[in-house]
């Protein structure tokens, strides 16, 4: 199993959740993130944006999965034909176990 930490631009959270809703991976929590990446923020005007508003999905995934899943978060989230800056990235983890609370099972 594998987990994906997958960092997106707001205005395209909506869409990449939609399309792995469609592709069958119906499991993501989302959370609102700030951060910034190698761009080191924004410039608008005289002001300097250091932090900037992003979401983050976290998915748990079989590793067969993995490449389907990312196919689908690169080609919703891409702004644009060829992306921009501050599209976002995927992280991919190893997950050693997982374990349900209310059951106390182990699920890996």
């Amino acid at each position: 199993m594998l987990m994906l930490k997958i960092i997106v631009r707001p205005q395209k959270v909506d869409q990449v959740m939609e399309e792995l809703l469609l592709a069958g991976f119906p499991s993501i929590s989302k959370m609102d993130i700030l951060g910034r990446g190698k761009q080191k923020g924004i410039q608008v005007g005289d002001i300097h944006y250091d932090q900037i508003s992003k979401k983050m999905l976290m998915m748990v995934i079989p590793e067969d999965d993995k490449e389907e899943v990312i196919d689908i978060v690169k080609r919703t989230a891409r702004t644009g034909e060829k992306g921009s800056f501050g599209d976002g990235k995927i992280f991919v983890l190893p997950v050693l176990e997982a374990y349900t609370i209310s059951t106390g099972k182990k699920e890996l």
